[in-house]
């Protein structure tokens, strides 16, 4: 046989078993045959998880749950497949592997990161844009109400704020949305209702300055002057600096600190 000849095959080979490899995952010293225990049966499973070898790291956890249930690695093998489940974006299998977890051990300390975890299932699902449907934020937002007070200690306590502010943020937007609509035609009664069940929900919300004009000009059109001024009042006192309170004295001077009763012009939309 040809040096030539001898050269092709041994490259042939060689890119079978990469490809084998790459397919497969690597073997990390051969596992058919070896006798690992627990333990290391685990760390196998968590290099292959750490370098994307799913399917060999759920074999391995899998059949540590499976044929180890009375060893504490069989707990740890039931959050690892969650996790898995997590690093491949399957949120709703993540959901509930999380949600099996937390059913079937409550008070395990690894809790808060699981709780934590679930709520990120569904806002990974939720939409950003405020105008679609908004069920996965709302999902997200009960998941984490109370995690600060609950697992106080917990490390995720200030990631779990941040995501709290943004989704009520979004879930606020929804509902100005809807109530700059009625804004716009006159529907003086919805835009009271929808403007203030956002500002009792989400008072520090980033259109709470906007809501509180609305509010303000709604009250007054539908005739309850005394009222429209105390909610003209508190968009002074908690947004001083905010665009909307010029819009307001623009377009309603009489609600104006000190301003008279006058005739209102066509509210500024």
């Amino acid at each position: 046989m040809s040096l030539s000849l001898l050269a092709a095959l041994s490259g042939a080979l060689c890119s079978t078993a990469q490809a084998q490899v790459e397919i497969q995952g690597p073997n990390f010293g051969d596992r058919k045959n070896q006798e690992l225990s627990v333990e290391e049966q685990y760390e196998l499973g968590l290099k292959y998880l750490k370098r994307g070898y799913y399917v060999k790291a759920l074999e391995e956890f899998n059949q540590i749950r499976n044929y180890h249930r009375d060893d504490p690695y069989a707990v740890k093998a039931e959050l690892a497949i969650a996790d898995l489940y997590f690093s491949k974006s399957e949120w709703d299998q993540a959901r509930l592997a999380y949600e099996d977890f937390l059913r079937l051990h409550p008070r395990h300390e690894d809790v808060d990161y699981v709780v934590f975890r679930l709520g990120l299932t569904s806002w990974k699902k939720a939409p950003k844009i405020a105008a679609r449907d908004q069920a996965w934020t709302r999902s997200a937002v009960n998941t984490w109400t109370g995690f600060d007070s609950r697992f106080s200690d917990s490390e995720y306590v200030q990631e779990v704020q941040e995501y709290l502010a943004e989704a009520e943020d979004r879930l606020a937007h929804k509902e100005f949305q809807v109530g700059s609509f009625y804004f716009k035609r006159g529907a003086w009664s919805a835009v009271v209702g929808r403007m203030e069940g956002l500002l009792s929900l989400y008072p520090e919300c980033t259109d709470a300055p906007e809501a509180l004009r609305m509010l303000a000009i709604a009250r007054f059109e539908q005739g309850d002057v005394a009222l429209a001024q105390d909610v003209a009042r508190k968009l002074r006192e908690d947004h001083p600096e905010s665009l909307a309170v010029r819009r307001l004295e623009r377009s309603h001077a009489v609600l104006a600190e000190g301003g008279m009763a006058e005739q209102p012009v066509v509210p500024e939309l």
